[in-house]
């Protein structure tokens, strides 16, 4: 299976790729020689190119990843389980091998699933604890002693999980399910033309560029300096992606609407002129002149070979600072020159996206941002063509009550829904899954 994979599956360097450890989850970027951090664990990611995504590694000596070995079948004697744990008295005194065993279990280089079959076997009452108590035991012995990392591809749901359990503020605290609730309600498919106002790190983004494939147009809507594409930058989208991708201040929606809009000024775009050339000469030409004053007023041939000697000195020194300040002027006016290369740019595309908008007709809007919705939902709603949906999400009820009356009240807008989602995670054993499967069939 590994040899007929296609490329596009396969982990390569330079991509964005997902590690996962149980529940756990971290971006990075794919490169060699450099080391990263996970779980309290230190590895190098060179071994894992070339590997199918989805592939489990074991973390080796020296940080290096190997592929992990298919599990061989627990024996019978750890099949042997008890009908409860009542009996079982956890006083700490259970397990046999001391923290000094498993330490020097670790520097003979024993793998992890070694060292749990060990603690299984010198557990005095494994044996007798129900079966789903032995498999939360290794479970939880696994996740101390393995050192097992998966690769996976970023997708909606892996980055929202991620940042959901990381850093839920930086994404309003929306959860994956949220999320899929609004791609749905929003209508987000290839083709469509798309107006995005979010302030969720570039999730919310991300996730309708995966949705529409790179087909259509995407119309980011942004506060300040720029727009925020951390975690849209975590996908590892293609570069055709980025082509159907337009950006908009919402500081010049206001003159879009009323007409007076203007693309020579961008938000905090400082101009950039190019310095008019300046000799560099001149200091070279005062130390020559020194030189030939020194050599001059000397009299002795000792004295004059010594001269002669700091003149060649003072000329390679001069000739050095000389070369030193051109070489940094010339780089200055080549970052200046790509600056303003830059900046046209910005205003070409910005431009575009100006006569984009004055169409009019989008086939949706998603907003999801910190902001108040209302004033953003009111003057978003202008370039959103007739009987298309619109999404807005918020953190707080409030805010989207006072939104929902004030939509009520303006009308012009038909079947308008107020909800929240909500999300229960149950626990049962794979056993009771699979008798439930059964029943349904």
């Amino acid at each position: 299976m590994e040899e007929s994979a296609k490329p596009g599956l396969r982990i390569c360097e330079g991509d964005c790729a997902v590690l996962k450890r149980d529940e756990v989850f971290k971006a990075v970027l794919v490169l060699r020689r450099r080391k990263v951090i996970f779980e309290k664990q230190w590895f190098y990611l060179d071994n894992a190119i070339g590997h199918i995504y989805g592939t489990t590694f074991e973390v080796s000596s020296g940080g290096s990843l190997q592929p992990k070995k298919k599990m061989e079948e627990t024996t019978t004697e750890t099949k042997e389980a008890g009908t409860d744990n009542r009996n079982i008295i956890d006083d700490g005194k259970s397990q046999k091998l001391t923290h000094d065993d498993i330490k020097a279990l670790k520097d003979k280089g024993i793998k992890g699933q070694e060292i749990v079959q060990q603690l299984i076997e010198n557990s005095t009452t494994f044996r007798g604890k129900t079966e789903f108590a032995q498999d939360k035991y290794i479970k939880k012995k696994k996740k101390k002693y393995e050192a097992v990392i998966t690769i996976v591809k970023p997708s909606t749901r892996i980055l929202s999980t991620m940042y959901y359990a990381r850093e839920p503020g930086k994404i309003n605290h929306l959860r994956y399910d949220t999320l899929a609730q609004m791609l749905t309600l929003g209508n987000i498919r290839a083709g469509n033309k798309m107006i995005v106002m979010e302030t969720c790190a570039g999730l919310v983004l991300g996730a309708i560029m995966e949705r529409m494939g790179g087909y259509g147009s995407v119309i980011q809507m942004y506060p300040g300096g720029g727009p925020v594409r951390a975690a849209t930058s975590c996908f590892g989208f293609p570069e055709s992606f980025f082509n159907t991708l337009y950006e908009f201040p919402l500081s010049k929606v206001d003159s879009l609407v009323s007409g007076t809009f203007s693309s020579e000024t961008l938000p905090s775009e400082p101009e950039y002129n190019v310095p008019v050339e300046e000799e560099s000469n001149g200091s070279l030409d005062e130390k020559q002149t020194l030189i030939q004053e020194t050599e001059e007023e000397s009299s002795t041939e000792a004295v004059m070979e010594s001269n002669e000697t700091e003149e060649q000195e003072t000329m390679d020194l001069a000739a050095e600072d000389t070369e030193y300040k051109e070489s940094k002027e010339k780089g200055n006016k080549e970052n200046i020159r790509e600056k303003q290369r830059k900046q046209q740019e910005r205003r070409r595309k910005l431009v575009e996206t100006a006569a984009l908008l004055e169409e009019k007709n989008a086939d949706g809007l998603i907003v999801a941002s910190r902001f108040h919705p209302t004033p953003l939902l009111l003057s978003l709603l202008e370039f959103v063509a007739p009987s298309r949906p619109f999404v807005v999400y918020c953190q707080y009820k409030e805010p989207l009550l006072e939104c929902y009356t004030k939509l009520r009240e303006k009308g012009g807008v038909i079947n308008l829904k107020l909800s929240e989602t909500w999300l229960r995670n149950y626990q049962c054993s794979e056993d009771n899954l699979n008798s439930k499967g059964h029943e349904g069939q």
